[in-house]
Parts: C-alpha cells; sequence; structure tokens
C-alpha cells in the first residue's frame, strides 16, 4: 500500500466535510430571513425584558469546576482504553497508569483541602 491509498479516504472525507459546511453557511445566509429591527438586538431571557446593563460577571469558581470536569474527563479517556487491553499489555503498562492515577488524585487532594470542591 501506498501513501495515497491509506490517506485518500480521509482527505475525500476532509473535502466532503468542507464542501457540507460551506453549502450550509451559504444556504443559511441566503435563504434565512434577516431583518434590520431594534428587537433583534435584545437579549431574551424568559420572555421578560431585560433591565440595567446585558453584562454579569461570572465567579471564578464555575471556571474551576468546568477544569476539574475536563481533568477528569480526560482521565476516564484514558483509562477505557488501556483497560480494555490490560491484559495484553506489557507489566510496566500498570506502573505507568498507577503513576498517571497517583498524580490526578493528588490534584484532586489539593483542589479539596483548598477548598474548590465546596459549592458555596
Amino acid at each position: 500500500m501506498s501513501f495515497y491509498d491509506t490517506w485518500s479516504a480521509v482527505f475525500i472525507a476532509s473535502v466532503a466535510g468542507f464542501i457540507l459546511v460551506f453549502t450550509a453557511l451559504v444556504a443559511a445566509r441566503g435563504l434565512g430571513p434577516f431583518a434590520r429591527e431594534r428587537g433583534k438586538g435584545v437579549s431574551y431571557e424568559c420572555g421578560m425584558l431585560p433591565i440595567g446593563r446585558n453584562w454579569a460577571q461570572v465567579h471564578v469558581r464555575y471556571y474551576i469546576f468546568a477544569i476539574m470536569f475536563l481533568i477528569f474527563d480526560v482521565e476516564t479517556i484514558f483509562i477505557f482504553p488501556w483497560a480494555v487491553v490490560f491484559f495484553d499489555l506489557p507489566s510496566y503498562a500498570f506502573w505507568y497508569m498507577f503513576v498517571f492515577i497517583v498524580v490526578l488524585s493528588a490534584g484532586l487532594a489539593y483542589a479539596w483541602r483548598r477548598g474548590v470542591m465546596e459549592w458555596r
């Protein structure tokens, strides 16, 4: 097999994906209703007109929770394939994953001790 045989499907799928996305964007712009009116610029929430400014400060705790979720989501992505082929792996693969889990657990313990996990 040559290089072109193995990557031709990826190239064709990429070109088809770009064409489909471009076509969808052009069709939405050309066929969609666009009206210039004052009401389109107003943020809509629960059917009530907003009072005051439309900017609100978000507490950093939400971002910390999101980062913690991503860390443990990535951990899950690594652990599931590892567990599927666990018996076919050499013995040192167990210790690599053990160190990985210990590092993530230390990060969780640190965040917990600092009070990041408490929702106030």
